[in-house]
């Protein structure tokens, strides 16, 4: 049984979907106004490996992740985010684009981004410019019920009317510390207030027809919107950063659950920022990463996913280049522990004793997944599984059938994972039965052995490269004449 923990009951639960066999998420997607960074990618990282999983287990899954493209304030740091400049109006005139412009550019980095580091796309990613009429019939509700009110074409959300609020973030009114960063607008009715509509001042690039003035939408009212018209009033999965839970996701609940009268989210996961050298991510600091600067550096995309994936999304993950170091060096040993299967699973067929075991690995690897999609340990399961595999593969006990077993297996799994291995042409078998007896001579510490075998691998076009645990790669040399030189192979 999956167990996620809730941020909202701050336990783990069981999850039981609103539907039985279908589950309706969503996520707080981008703000269109500058490059998502590799924080960002943590966060939509945590989003598509529950949706992965949860497909894994066979539920019919509809995930929406929203783009934001007007009403994010610049002081979104400041109380209830709703005062500043519009981010992407700012950026707007900061490039000499129109806001257009500037969204389309940095929605369109950010699919690419998702689609390198093969995050699945959403099933509908709307907009929060398309969906104004939404928000003026909830922010016109509000008003009716008597939650919200307006002043000067200015509508704000009366938190002292919503004896719930704080359930989520445990900033409740008596809680919050009046002197407390506080944006004194003079038509709030209490500092704790947040908008839902602010008029716009003439000079406004981002403005729209409303029935209290010619203004924008605050940031919360657009996820209220956008969720309930793709999902419902109530739905199953809320995710995000942990940097959203207050104030966003907790205006998200007061407003919801206030227009709809039900309980707005049943689960709601948050994860924990993204630490770079032990310190928080920022321009200032010269820390801040994108996944090209990464990519620049010669590593893999899939080598920061396993780095995502070997820390646990609440956790607190450290991103140094170190550490990129070890995710690519144990991205490259599943490579070769695959590539090593698929060379065994083609073998003329032999007698040998065919084992069967993946389905403990398949119960440990669901038991670690169902503990609140704990990724480390699902990852070591994996780990533990290629140590199997290549000792019985160095002791000729491993069969072709077994392989294949082994391979289907980890097709299965690799869909909750998410890693794209390149498919490589076949290395010669002599090449590695060479590699294989200088792999046991390493380990039996006949170097002179081993230096011979590496002169004969390197004559036949080929060199090889130790890594971790003992296991190597091949690639062609150089200049080698076969027609497959300069492509690598990880055996």
């Amino acid at each position: 049984m999956l167990k996620l923990y809730n941020t909202l009951s701050r336990t783990k639960e069981e999850f039981r979907p609103i539907n039985p066999g279908k589950v309706g998420f969503y996520t707080c997607g981008p703000t269109v106004y500058d490059y998502i960074h590799i924080g960002n990618i943590k966060s939509y990282m945590t989003a598509d490996t529950l949706r992965r999983y949860l497909t894994h287990l066979g539920y019919e899954v509809k995930h929406i992740k929203n783009i934001t493209d007007v009403g994010h304030l610049t002081e979104d740091d400041i109380a209830q985010g709703d005062s500043g400049d519009d981010k992407l109006a700012k950026k707007a005139i900061a490039e000499k684009k129109s806001p257009a412009e500037v969204a389309k550019f940095y929605e369109n980095y950010f699919h690419e981004a998702e689609k390198k580091i093969n995050i699945l796309p959403a099933h509908f990613f709307p907009r929060a410019t398309a969906h104004i009429p939404q928000m003026i019939k909830i922010i016109t509700a509000l008003i009716e019920k008597g939650f919200a009110y307006e002043k000067n074409g200015n509508v704000f959300f009366s938190v002292k009317k919503f004896p719930d609020y704080g359930k989520l973030s445990g900033n409740t009114l008596s809680n919050l510390k009046v002197g407390a960063r506080l944006e004194e607008h003079p038509d709030k009715d209490d500092p704790w207030d947040f908008a839902l509509w602010l008029r716009a001042p003439k000079e406004h690039l981002m403005k729209f027809d409303s029935p209290w003035s010619i203004g924008y939408p605050g940031w919360h009212i657009e996820c209220s919107a956008m969720s309930s018209d793709y999902l419902d009033d109530t739905f199953d999965i809320h995710t995000g950063g942990e940097d959203n839970i207050f104030p966003h996701h907790e205006a998200e609940i007061a407003q919801s659950e206030c227009f709809s009268g039900k309980k707005f989210v049943n689960y709601w996961l948050h994860t924990r920022l993204l630490l770079v050298d032990g310190i928080k991510m920022s321009k200032s600091k010269g820390n801040f990463y994108r996944l090209d600067d990464v990519l620049a550096k010669g590593y893999d995309a899939m080598a920061l996913r396993i780095l995502i994936l070997s820390s646990h999304y609440r956790s607190q993950m450290n991103f140094t280049w170190e550490s990129m170091d070890q995710a690519k060096s144990n991205f490259e040993r599943i490579v070769s522990w695959l590539n090593n299967l698929k060379n065994i699973a083609t073998d003329t067929p032999q007698t040998k004793t065919e084992i069967s075991f993946t389905h403990i690995y398949q119960k440990r690897f669901e038991e670690a997944m169902n503990d609140d999609l704990n990724t480390p340990l699902a990852l070591s399961v994996i780990y533990d599984l290629i140590t199997e595999t290549n000792k019985l593969s160095s002791e000729d006990k491993l069969s072709p059938t077994t392989a294949k077993e082994i391979l289907s297996f980890w097709n299965r799994i690799n869909k909750v994972f998410g890693l794209i291995i390149s498919n490589q042409e076949k290395i010669p078998e002599n090449v590695i039965l060479i590699a294989e007896r200088r792999k046991q001579a390493r380990n039996e510490k006949d170097f002179q052995l081993s230096d011979d075998l590496r002169g004969e691998i390197e004559n036949l076009g080929y060199s090889i490269e130790d890594i971790k645990d003992n296991n190597y790669s091949l690639k062609p040399a150089r200049n080698a004449s076969h027609s497959d030189a300069g492509v690598e192979k990880i055996i």
